[in-house]
């Protein structure tokens, strides 16, 4: 190898943030060994010791840390590169990677793909789903270009800026309204209730409405699929409290009855990025796409 490699870079970076290879390794989709041969190979080339294993796990070594800070001003000067050179080409191209919640992945996201492919057949998007925390981490550590969250979303080094309020309702079986007269904490505490997983954001925001309402309810039954808890609500196991995304369609609420909470719930979705991330066409036009959802 007569050159830097940006891929064994990239890991080894990812190595010193993670503190382990085998933690690399899962956010790789690669093998320990086959994170450790590239670390080794990046240490020969340079000649010098990179990583050392300490009590907890591994840490840079100076050499290590040297190259951790030179490492992520080389991202920088490769993005900014590759925008300078697509700044002449007129065609929005490239890879986009995007992270968000399920559900706004399947309610949301697909007309804007139809979109973007329909207007930039030659830019390609992939998707990650998974929760704030998650997609927030993977941005700070360069593995997503922009994420949807839900806020309150932090990092020192990111760029937050709201683009939706998302309102949630109450559903129930469409043969099991008239049990239902009114949509308070109060009155639905006495109902069997499907709740969202315990630990999410939407579970949080959820919870903190019964708070504010003066009641902690307890769920009948948890699912970390908004799909699945429509599901059961059908079939009258329960009522519940989702994103009105997730109904937004006819198709999706059907044998469903839809209503308003009172008070209104809503949550705020926002773009996450880093704050050094370099603005494409590609990743500009999608936030545009973004903040034109209503």
């Amino acid at each position: 190898m007569t050159t830097l490699n940006l891929g064994q870079l990239a890991t080894f970076r990812l190595v010193v943030q993670r503190g382990s290879f085998s933690a690399a390794a899962d956010v790789l989709g690669i093998s320990q060994p086959a994170v450790s041969l590239q670390i080794r190979q990046l240490e020969q080339f340079l000649q010098a010791r990179l990583i050392e294993r300490t009590g907890r796990g591994v840490k840079a070594t100076a050499a290590g840390l040297a190259l951790f800070t030179h490492g992520e001003r080389i991202e920088q000067a490769v993005d900014e590169t590759i925008r300078a050179v697509a700044a002449f080409s007129q065609e929005v191209s490239g890879t986009i990677t995007i992270g968000m919640g399920a559900t706004a992945c399947i309610h949301l996201l697909p007309p804007l793909l139809q979109q973007l492919r329909q207007d930039h057949p030659l830019l390609r998007v992939g998707v990650t789903t998974g929760n704030t925390l998650e997609i927030v981490r993977a941005i700070e550590e360069n593995r997503l270009d922009l994420g949807l969250v839900t806020l309150p979303a932090a990092g020192s080094a990111l760029a937050i800026a709201p683009v939706m309020d998302e309102e949630f309702v109450f559903i129930a079986a469409a043969d099991q309204q008239r049990l239902f007269t009114t949509f308070n904490a109060t009155e639905l505490q006495a109902h069997p209730f499907i709740a969202f997983g315990a630990g999410s954001s939407t579970r949080a925001v959820i919870d903190a409405w019964f708070q504010a309402g003066g009641v902690q309810v307890e769920p009948v039954m948890q699912s970390g699929s908004i799909e699945a808890i429509k599901r059961m609500v059908r079939v009258g196991l329960g009522y519940s409290i989702i994103p009105r995304m997730a109904v937004a369609c006819a198709e999706d609420r059907q044998g469903l009855c839809v209503q308003s909470l009172t008070p209104v719930l809503q949550r705020q979705l926002a773009i996450v990025m880093r704050q050094d991330k370099v603005l494409s066409k590609g990743i500009s036009e999608i936030i545009r796409l973004l903040q034109t959802v209503k």
